[in-house]
């Protein structure tokens, strides 16, 4: 498998979440488009994307439609807007999908919702859900579109930022 990315919140055909989020797209066509070619020109086909909650409104085919457009092996943990059981998803195209946090490298703890860490955990807890806001401190990292520019982000970035945190005072 090639490199390992990460993304929450797409929200693809949310029309609220345009205002509710303040996004710089006119209309969910244009957000879905934007995300859409963002995505395709990070991920390859060979990489693997966990998406982390709140990935799409619509019926299966729609949303089969959307996850057939998008490159990569697709891993999907399940947001608080994402209403359907596993088996939907896993049948729309997910090739993986857990309705519990994840954690991936004995290190990182992958979840929609931020969870709970305090100084003596070894974890870091990379995350969705709170859109443009951040958690304080080097345990968490925040994937929602709105934080990393729409497009997924390299995981190799995030441990960088995360290390660099680490180091200062």
């Amino acid at each position: 498998m090639g490199k390992v990315f990460f993304i929450s919140d797409t929200h693809f055909d949310h029309e609220n979440i345009i205002k509710y989020e303040d996004r710089p797209f006119k209309s969910i066509e244009e957000m879905n488009k934007q995300i859409i070619k963002n995505w395709n020109n990070t991920v390859k086909k060979n990489d693997k994307i966990f998406i982390l909650g709140d990935f799409a409104f619509g019926n299966k085919e729609r949303i089969r439609e959307i996850i057939s457009g998008l490159n990569g092996y697709k891993a999907l943990v399940i947001g608080n807007h994402d209403m359907y059981p596993e088996s939907f998803w896993r049948e729309a195209g997910m090739f993986e999908v857990s309705k519990y946090p994840i954690i991936y490298k004995d290190f990182w703890i992958l979840s929609h919702n931020p969870l709970y860490m305090n100084d003596s955990m070894p974890y870091c807890n990379i995350h969705g859900h709170i859109h443009s806001r951040k958690m304080e401190g080097n345990k968490y990292f925040n994937v929602s579109v709105e934080c990393i520019d729409y497009k997924p982000i390299l995981f190799e970035d995030i441990k960088k930022h995360i290390m660099k945190q680490e180091k200062q005072p």
